[in-house]
Parts: C-alpha cells; structure tokens; sequence
C-alpha cells in the first residue's frame, strides 16, 4: 500500500493505513456481501470509537460538544456517501424496515433529488431539506448511518443554527472538530484504494441520490 500525497501527516498515513487494511482483510478472505460488510463495521467501528475517546477528553477539559441525539440540524444539509456505504445502508434498511417504509422514504429521496440534480456546487451547500432517513428528530438508520455522519461533531450549537437559518452568511460555519474529519476522510481514502486495486470502482452519491439508486433496483452480489 502507498500514497503518493506529499501533504498527508502522520496522522493521514495511519488512518489511511487502517482502511486500506480493513479492506484488504475483506478481499483476502474472499470479497462476499457478508465480508465486505464486516469491513464497513469494523470501519465505522474504529471511527466511532475515536470520537468516543474525542469526547471523554473534551469533557474531562470541560470543552462542550453540541452534539446529542434529537440535535438533527446537520441532517437538513447535502451529505455524501460512497457506493459500498449505500450498498451496506440499503441492506440494513431491506432487512429491518417494512416495504412501506421503504417506499415512503424511497418517495422523500426522489423529491429531494429533484430538487438537487439541478443545483450547483455552491447552490447544494446552502440548501435545507431534511434527509429521507430523518424521522421525529433522529436518524431512523442511526447504527449503519454513513462516514461522513458520523465524523460531524460540533462544539458550538449556535454556529449550526446559523448555517441552518442563514446558509448565505459567508462569515459563519459549524464550528467542527478537524482531527475526526481527517480521520474519518483518510480511512474512506484507504479503504476505496484497496478496493480500486482488486479492480472495483467506487464512486460517491449525495445521500438521497444514492438511496433512490440502492433502494429501488438490484444490489452488486461480491460472493
């Protein structure tokens, strides 16, 4: 395994190093839906227990976390999420949710696209419309919920209520933590390479895209 990026730290390397691991484990034992989804938790896994050591330290500090379940301001924004996520997100949702359920958020998702398929980059980061998955305030698929979920750990709620009500203010962003977004970035990064050099390609969906696509037509079968 190698990266060629001269402006990955330590740090990068290591998290890089992880995903790409996790996924190797998957192909070397022979790639199979149930492989492969043991890699994505074990990813998900290792990123969830890092902002749990995040948290402990910040409130041994005193450092506050606006974060809590019910706080469902993040989950009105665009949100990204690669194929293999999807992959395992619609199977999660086959498997515990009815057809009816399915089909309702199946429904919010190709609404939502219409509205986003025409947008453009800048336009997509100020728009405001609740995920398909977001239902009386939490995440319905909260423990199979994508990589780009979990790393959003914010300190200061009033930054959020600004992006929220005021995406245009320029001035203001949520005031994220850096060190799991990094962290979380790099183990995707490693974990696509390893499968791009078994010879599967990837590609990243805007949540409700990629829900439109998965819950609706036939999945990849890797075994």
């Amino acid at each position: 395994m190698t990266t060629d990026n001269k402006h990955f730290n330590e740090n990068d390397r290591i998290f890089y190093s992880d995903g790409y691991r996790l996924a190797q484990t998957a192909i070397h034992t022979g790639l199979s839906n149930a492989t492969l989804f043991a890699a994505i938790e074990s990813l998900y896994s290792a990123i969830d227990g890092l902002n749990d050591s995040i948290l402990a330290l910040a409130e041994r500090q005193k450092l506050g976390v606006a974060c809590h379940k019910g706080c469902q301001w993040c989950c009105h924004q665009t949100v990204y999420a690669n194929s293999y996520e999807l992959h395992y997100l619609s199977e999660k949702i086959k498997t515990k949710f009815s057809a009816t359920k399915i089909l309702k958020w199946l429904e919010i998702a190709e609404t939502k696209f219409a509205a986003t398929s025409v947008m453009n980059e800048k336009e997509l980061a100020r728009f405001k419309a609740p995920c398909p998955l977001l239902e009386d305030g939490a995440c319905s698929v909260y423990e199979a919920r994508p990589m780009a979920c979990r790393i959003y750990l914010s300190t200061k709620l009033e930054t959020c209520l600004e992006f929220y009500h005021h995406p245009e203010n320029e001035q203001n962003y949520p005031a994220l933590i850096d060190f799991p977004l990094r962290a979380g970035r790099m183990m995707n990064e490693g974990f696509m390479a390893a499968l791009k050099g078994y010879g599967i390609e990837t590609a990243e969906f805007r949540l409700e895209e990629g829900l439109r696509i998965v819950l609706k037509n036939e999945q990849p079968n890797f075994g």
